[in-house]
């Protein structure tokens, strides 16, 4: 088959012969055997040119086609088997990238120096493909999208404030009782000012005020709860530290907390890059190792 099509592509057997590394009398061999075993014939031989018969054309269109599969398969195999390497542009969010992935990256690099990482920390959900990234780190619920993704471990999300808003201000009792508070609000969340709130009784609530503090920097919403400001609902990996410090507290502890999936996305394809796989599954290891209530 491989004969018969380069023998089409490059116009006859003498430059399919160069093409493929062969003489040409192995070639018209392979090509002659092709045409016994389907009993047609696929190319008019003359002394000055070859060309194939109408059979031919038509069969030439899915032998590429099967060929360029073929390809594709001992690509994908010399990939996986191959050391990955590369340069590996990520997106990820501003809070969990400082927070929990630069911590780590070291030791991802140093186990796999031939991957140069290129990590850019925003706050916005970037179009992967026509900006260039080979994958994303998400938290939270994911927007419907034809992208790949892998849950890596997940967040406890919980509202806090500091002992000196409470002192001031007094500590709600209840979810009804946030609507006379200082509510201190994330900017990018799709939603808006909405906070999504499981009762006691497992009754599923929303809370909707303008805010007292609106920003798209979760740390500086914890600078803000910290200092006094409000209550701000925030995951663990941004008030844990704080609140074993006490520097802040749970608003309503006998909430149940709200838990956000932490995400890899990356392309849709049949197969995966060896350096995004390699990088995700030092990932999921990693954060497997600290156990989801450490994020």
């Amino acid at each position: 088959m491989e004969a018969f099509a380069t023998v089409v592509d490059q116009g006859g057997f003498t430059d399919a012969a160069k093409k493929m590394g062969i003489s040409k009398s192995a070639v018209s061999k392979h090509v002659s055997s092709l045409e016994a075993r389907l009993g047609a014939r696929l190319l008019n031989r003359t002394t000055r040119r070859v060309s194939p018969t109408e059979i031919g054309l038509a069969y030439y269109d899915r032998a590429r086609r099967v060929l360029n599969d073929a390809g594709e398969a001992d690509a994908l195999v010399t990939s996986m088997q191959s050391a990955p390497s590369g340069l590996l542009r990520i997106s990820v969010a501003t809070d969990f990238g400082v927070n929990l992935l630069s911590p780590i990256l070291g030791d991802f690099l140093l186990e796999y120096p031939e991957i140069t990482v290129n990590m850019v920390l925003n706050n916005r959900y970037v179009e992967l493909i026509s900006e260039g990234f080979d994958m994303a780190i998400r938290v939270g619920e994911l927007e419907d999208s034809t992208l790949r993704a892998r849950k890596l471990t997940e967040t406890a999300r919980r509202m806090v404030g500091a002992p000196s808003y409470f002192a001031k201000y007094g500590r709600p009792q209840k979810i009804d009782d946030l609507n006379e508070h200082k509510l201190l609000h994330y900017s990018n969340q799709a939603a808006g000012n909405v906070w999504k709130i499981t009762a006691p009784s497992g009754e599923k609530r929303q809370v909707r005020t303008a805010g007292w503090l609106t920003v798209n920097d979760g740390q500086s919403l914890l600078n803000a709860a910290v200092s006094g400001l409000g209550i701000a609902y925030l995951p663990s990996f941004l008030y844990s530290d704080a609140m074993k410090k006490g520097l802040v507290e749970e608003a309503i502890p006998d909430l149940p907390f709200e838990t956000l999936g932490i995400y890899a996305v990356y392309p849709p394809g049949r197969f995966t890059q060896p350096k995004v796989r390699s990088f995700i599954d030092f990932l999921a290891q990693s954060f497997a190792e600290k156990g989801p209530t450490n994020w």
